[in-house]
């Protein structure tokens, strides 16, 4: 997390509250209308009516600090910079990349998985899942139709970089330079077991394992992707049994449970079949 993780809210100017009915500025109405979008799907969807731990309320911060080229989250805001102009655009015109940093709060308010290693891997994979399902719910695409693209307006060379993640093919994003490409991997085979000081242990790139997992149940089992797939996932997540260390295997043994729990045999063995797709040994 960035060191001012605990900045006060005070730090930053109120410019619309859910009462307000116009925004003063269009990129405060898009991110206002989106976090709207967003708690509807969720809660109407996914039966997640809290996005955050601490309270009910959701505080973003747009426009923060100068040239920015992140977003992130913390306990009290959600936070989006402009980008550095350069290579990347504001980091709030994607819906998914908003709703990918909401999902820290409600994966914060269930196995709270520690940021590095698998369990930081985790953290990411299970924000892009819920990243993918509200993009693919605005565009009102199954599974299948999905390009499973996130984050396709963040890069300003669209040809370089048509998306910054890609569930479907992870590794396959972006290609600016050999040293500048998307680090994602999508198979335990690739697996890169990184120091803590490189990325919190590879936590955005190894996440791609589980995503190509999600990816490969969904598109399998066909239709909305979280009308079946989306909920075992859920339902991990928010399985006391899984730690805040939690590894992969762990992990993958909860959304099977899950798959058994909420439906039947056949969801079952799809769900361990998309971890034995990717690598996963499991029980």
């Amino acid at each position: 997390m960035p060191a001012d993780e605990h900045m006060a809210h005070s730090d930053f100017a109120i410019i619309m509250r859910e009462e307000d009915k116009v925004a003063p500025t269009e990129p405060a109405h898009r991110v206002f209308d989106a976090i709207g979008l967003i708690r509807s799907f969720l809660k109407e969807k996914l039966n997640i009516d809290q996005m955050f731990g601490c309270d009910a309320d959701i505080n973003a911060v747009i426009h923060y600090d100068k040239n920015y080229a992140n977003a992130f989250w913390n306990s009290q805001a959600i936070f989006f910079g402009d980008g550095d102009g350069t290579v990347f655009g504001p980091f709030y015109n994607d819906i998914d990349i908003i709703a990918h940093e909401l999902a820290h709060g409600f994966i914060s308010s269930q196995a709270d998985f520690d940021y590095v290693d698998q369990s930081g891997a985790l953290n990411e994979s299970v924000a892009d899942v819920l990243g993918i399902m509200v993009k693919q719910y605005v565009q009102k695409q199954t599974a299948e139709q999905s390009n499973w693209l996130l984050g396709e307006k963040l890069f300003i060379d669209k040809k370089k970089g048509p998306a910054l993640r890609s569930m479907k093919a992870p590794g396959t994003a972006y290609y600016f330079t050999k040293s500048n490409q998307d680090p994602q991997v999508g198979h335990m085979d690739q697996y890169r077991n990184l120091p803590r000081y490189v990325d919190n242990g590879g936590v955005h790139i190894n996440s791609g394992i589980p995503n190509k997992a999600f990816y490969l149940l969904a598109t399998k089992l066909g239709g909305y992707s979280w009308e079946v797939a989306g909920k075992i996932w859920v339902a991990a997540v928010s399985d006391p049994s899984v730690s805040n260390t939690a590894t992969f295997i762990e992990f993958a043994n909860a959304t099977v449970r899950s798959a058994k729990n909420l439906f039947d045999e056949k969801i079952e063995l799809a769900t361990r079949q998309s971890w034995l797709d990717v690598g996963l040994k499991l029980n």
